[in-house]
């Protein structure tokens, strides 16, 4: 008797041997039955400390809906990182392994939160028929569906945002900019370029002054950029800063004897990140912002108690959960986990969903303010409703104020002038269109 067990002990394990030969092997097969989100992030460098804060967020937010869900309708979320240093050629070679990691879902939807990137990868996500998410930076014409079927600018583009920075700044001008003049501070790069256009509409528009100052990566040398302004002496300072570059530059505002409370600055310049390293320099300065700061969030207090206390947090720094950009990472996942959802009630609930299908997702969002409510999300993003023209699907930003210790929120949501800025991105798309050989149309689903 035990010969005999013996014998078909052997036999099953020859069996198995053979079929894990012809199978995948098992870290792959699971992956199979799970929904692989790519993330090509960064975590050192000059920017690092922010792309901590943000992916650190993200991830915290899948882990959640695994945990307290057990996924999207039994789908357990999966992710891997790829260092890309926000560097674009790496943030190429970082798609490229990572979309190889799950021949189905290709890693779902790509948020480099790289503008640099986003621009190197808009042809391949394309035409590898998976989303490029670029929640408040990336290619604003974009927002053109048409256009770019694969490609999303969420929430709010850089022209948009500009614009509604100019209309919060006339509200504190008594209505009007006539006359003033106003000094754009940039990084010198893709992510500080792509909001000049708007400007110089809305300063032709509005009858600003406008004086476009570059600062060159990463940021950390000022000096004369500053002595200029102190020259210049203007009304108010735009200022597109990342990285480093923005406790820099409120440092040298201080220096110089420029109130911060006439600076306001890009979303991506407004985080504690910014404020915290710069001290007293930054207290005063504003920015413009598309989520809210603070744990005061329910779905944000919750994410504390249900991944952090089973010890499966992503950030090292737990204290740095309810940030700016913490928050703003999970309001990023926020929206790529509605789209699985929104996927799973069209083409099968409990079914991994492929990038064309995640594509229909997105270009089909209506997160409402009754869907942020059930989330626990009230307030950390604007509603958002895309369609194929429009793939931004909102337009809205907040203006916030650093009290010397907290970001305090100053105004309500504003919207950028769309009869002014939509028109810059359709004439940019449609050169695109035709430099591609593109002929515009929405994709059949």
């Amino acid at each position: 008797m035990a010969f005999e067990i013996r014998n078909l002990w052997r036999a099953a394990l020859a069996a198995g041997t053979a079929m894990a030969l012809l199978a995948p092997a098992g870290a792959a097969f699971a992956q199979a039955t799970e929904q692989f989100v790519a993330l090509p992030s960064y975590r050192v460098g000059p920017y690092g400390a922010n792309g901590q804060s943000f992916y650190g967020g993200f991830i915290d937010y899948l882990n959640y809906v695994n945990l307290k869900d057990g996924g999207v309708n039994g789908v357990k979320l999966s992710w891997e990182e790829c260092e890309t240093e926000y560097n674009n050629a790496k943030g190429v070679e970082c798609y490229e392994r990572l979309k190889a990691k799950n021949a189905t879902t290709k890693g779902t939807a790509y948020h480099s939160m790289s503008t640099g990137i986003s621009y190197a990868l808009v042809d391949k996500t394309a035409a590898d028929k998976v989303p490029l998410v670029m929640m408040g930076y990336g290619r604003t014409d974009a927002v053109d569906g048409t256009v770019f079927p694969y490609a999303f600018p969420l929430v709010t583009t850089y022209q948009m945002q500009v614009s509604a920075i100019v209309k919060y700044l006339q509200s504190k001008s008594g209505g009007s900019l006539a006359g003033k003049k106003i000094v754009y501070l940039y990084h010198d790069s893709a992510y500080g370029k792509e909001p000049i256009v708007a400007l110089q509409a809305e300063s032709k528009l509005n009858k600003f002054n406008l004086v476009e100052i570059p600062v060159a990566h990463p940021g950390n040398e000022q000096g004369a950029q500053w002595l200029r302004i102190r020259q210049e002496n203007p009304d108010y300072v735009i200022f597109w800063g990342w990285g480093v570059m923005n406790q820099t530059a409120l440092k040298a505002a201080q220096k110089v004897g420029f109130s911060r409370d006439k600076m306001i600055g890009s979303w991506w310049a407004g985080s504690e990140e910014d404020t915290v390293p710069a001290g007293d320099a930054a207290k005063g300065y504003m920015s413009a912002t598309w989520n809210v700061a603070g744990r005061n969030v329910p779905l944000i207090s919750d994410i504390d108690k249900v991944v952090y206390g089973a010890s499966k947090g992503n950030m090292q720094d737990r204290n740095k959960v309810g940030s700016v950009l913490y928050n703003r990472g999970v309001s990023a996942a926020v929206v790529t986990v509605e789209a699985i959802r929104v996927a799973q009630d069209k083409f099968g609930k409990g079914k991994v969903m492929n990038g064309d299908q995640m594509r229909w997702a997105f270009e089909n969002l209506n997160v409402t303010n009754a869907r942020l409510q059930q989330l626990g999300a009230t307030g950390l993003l604007p509603e958002i409703k895309t369609s194929c023209e429009n793939h931004e699907g909102s337009g809205k930003v907040k203006i916030q104020q650093w009290d010397g210790s907290k970001w305090v929120v100053v105004s309500d949501w504003i919207e950028g002038n769309k009869a002014l800025i939509h028109p810059l991105f359709k004439a940019t798309a449609a050169q695109y269109a035709k430099e591609k050989g593109i002929t515009p149309g929405c994709v059949k689903s």
